[in-house]
């Protein structure tokens, strides 16, 4: 029986968000990331989409106890799409991997009502930085769509319930990167002039 993994393309590729066991690297072809907005979430966030010209770098890890309703309750915005024979991987023995994706019909593109979350953000690249090196969070920024949305500036008050702390360098690194795709960045005090969002909610 072949054992279940999952491929992680955003927050997950940061390891201090989760302690899912035998994380691995990984390539998943055909596909890309993009930023979108769904009715579940008061933000945007980061989904999968197809790309056949398109690889990006990610971990697989192994699906906690082989239950995967559980990890599907924690990815509850997203399908979880086979794509077993889409990844590279360095395990030897036989896997089943699977990605989560939002469905096309659910997407909608982000908005000053729905913005990207600046913390959301930090986390992703921090993780990219930490397994993929510099060159690696540059590809992230590559290989991903959607950088036209707003970012809502929340590092003073992190929105994201699994935000980490980022070092000088880092913060340096995504405010630079971000730059460089010319994001527009709001404030909170213009957000809430749009629409404001909860303090909390599920992710």
């Amino acid at each position: 029986m072949a054992d279940p993994y999952f491929f992680g393309y955003g927050s997950l590729v940061n390891l201090s968000t989760h302690d899912f066991p035998d994380p691995r690297p990984a390539r998943l072809k055909g596909w890309r990331r993009a930023w979108r907005h769904t009715d579940m979430r008061p933000v945007a966030f980061l989904t999968a989409v197809p790309d056949s010209e398109c690889e990006i770098e990610g971990m697989i890890a192994h699906v906690p106890k082989n239950d995967w309703a559980a990890l599907d309750e924690r990815e509850w915005a997203y399908d979880r799409v086979p794509t077993t024979q889409s990844v590279s991987h360095p395990l030897t023995h036989e896997v089943e991997i699977a990605v989560y994706a939002v469905p096309h019909d659910r997407q909608t593109a982000p908005s000053d009502h729905h913005p990207l979350l600046l913390s959301y953000i930090d986390v992703v690249v921090q993780g990219y930085l930490r397994e993929f090196g510099p060159d690696g969070a540059d590809r992230f920024f590559a290989t991903t769509d959607g950088w036209e949305a707003p970012v809502l500036n929340d590092r003073a008050q992190p929105r994201y319930p699994r935000h980490q702390q980022l070092s000088p360098s880092e913060t340096e690194f995504v405010d630079d990167r971000l730059s460089r795709v010319s994001v527009r960045v709001i404030q909170p005090e213009q957000q809430k002039k749009a629409n404001e969002l909860p303090a909390a909610f599920k992710f």
